[in-house]
């Protein structure tokens, strides 16, 4: 079921990716990405990261890899709190 719903989201990131022009004309400027990322393109850079980021999930998911991988991010906020 991981490979199925990864292989999905993994689809779905390249799908972002491909159609950012798309994505740009019919759900307008994302405001963010315009302050932070204007010169270097905007909100269709911001559709790109965020379909790279949806492939990187997917992936992580597919390989069975996403509870480790959140386990590394979190341990600082996990840490903190076995210290209470």
């Amino acid at each position: 079921m991981n490979i199925l719903t990864g292989f999905i989201i993994v689809a779905v990131g390249a799908l972002i990716i491909f159609k950012s022009e798309w994505l740009l004309n019919n759900f307008g400027r994302m405001s963010f990405f315009e302050k932070h990322l204007g010169t270097e393109g905007g909100s269709r850079l911001g559709y790109k990261l965020i379909g790279i980021m949806a492939i990187f999930i997917g992936i992580l998911i597919m390989t069975d890899m996403i509870g480790g991988f959140l386990e590394w991010v979190l341990s600082p906020l996990l840490q903190f709190s076995k210290n209470k």
